[in-house]
């Protein structure tokens, strides 16, 4: 991956750009980043800078359309409002040295503040780890089977996955959205522990475990990308 530089003109792209080359691109190609709000053009390894300019000259109206649609960027400090099961809470720095802790309406973080950033996303990623564990535990005894390890992931696009030796893996983002899109999206991959495929039996059985499936598809394309904005 080569560095960061900035937009070659700002009519070009209204915003920081990541260029990167990539040995399996065949032509030289354009994404918004949602989680950084970087405009990353990716290079073929023969490609030239010019060609990426060129592309972010073609398409910078599409650029800024996309910058201007992402979800604000909430950040991991105090004050801030964050979701926890689609209910919003409040980051509170806490002057003593409690523990972190999740109350109604508020995340409560021990301070200094520079440490609050990863003692917030450690709190997250626990309760997101004791919620999606239970839910997992939950569907996988209706379907008479045992759910294996439970892994935490950050990724951008996929919200779960079931690998074939029975591994669920998960975005720990989901610990953020309504408790039904978490259910569902659970559902999903313990579904996949007896069907590994997507057959007409395994959308019976995810019907069977949870309903909600066109809900939460639609949740999760006008909600997802907002999630990936947090931290």
């Amino acid at each position: 991956m080569e560095p960061r530089f900035a937009a070659p003109t700002a009519e070009a792209a209204p915003g920081e750009v990541r260029w990167q080359r990539s040995s399996r691109a065949l032509r030289v190609s354009l994404r918004i980043d949602v989680r950084t709000g970087q405009v990353v053009v990716t290079l073929p390894q023969r490609a030239t800078r010019r060609a990426g300019a060129a592309l972010l000259r073609a398409e910078a109206a599409w650029v800024r359309e996309s910058l201007a649609a992402l979800a604000p960027h909430i950040p991991f400090a105090p004050d801030a409002v964050l979701p926890i099961g689609g209910v919003p809470h409040r980051v509170r720095l806490l002057a003593d040295g409690s523990e972190a802790r999740i109350e109604p309406g508020a995340i409560l973080v021990p301070g200094p503040e520079a440490m609050v950033a990863r003692r917030l996303l450690e709190l997250l990623r626990g309760e997101a780890r004791r919620r999606i564990a239970a839910v997992a535990a939950r569907h996988a005894a209706a379907l008479g089977t045992q759910a294996g390890a439970v892994r935490l992931k950050d990724t951008r696009s996929r919200w779960g996955s079931c690998a074939a030796d029975g591994t669920l893996a998960f975005s720990w983002r989901l610990v953020m959205a309504p408790d039904w899109v978490l259910d569902h999206v659970v559902a999903h991959e313990v579904a996949h522990l007896r069907e590994m495929n997507h057959s007409a039996q395994f959308w019976a059985l995810l019907a069977r475990l949870s309903p909600q499936r066109g809900a939460t598809m639609a949740w999760l394309r006008a909600n997802g990308p907002g999630l990936l904005r947090i931290g």
